[in-house]
């Protein structure tokens, strides 16, 4: 209970300009640390971007982007 979301679920990381690199995002919604972690996940193939695994950190995202990583799921949105 408390705090734990259902399988499924995503959350909307709402963003300032039209678009954010993947590691940026990635610490945004604190789904990772550091750069570092963010850098390793993505090298190792464990995040995925709109449900293909991106290896590219640099990867820009624009609204209505998910990125999944560690079985969570989030949303870009620029609103």
């Amino acid at each position: 209970m408390g705090n734990q979301h259902a399988a499924g679920d995503v959350n909307d990381i709402e963003i300032r300009d039209e678009m954010i690199r993947l590691g940026q995002l990635l610490k945004l919604a604190s789904l990772v640390e550091d750069g570092v972690e963010a850098a390793e996940l993505i090298k190792n193939g464990l995040v995925k971007v709109n449900g293909e695994i991106e290896e590219r950190r640099g990867r820009q995202l624009h609204d209505g982007d998910t990125v999944t990583v560690n079985g969570e799921t989030v949303r870009v949105t620029t609103r």
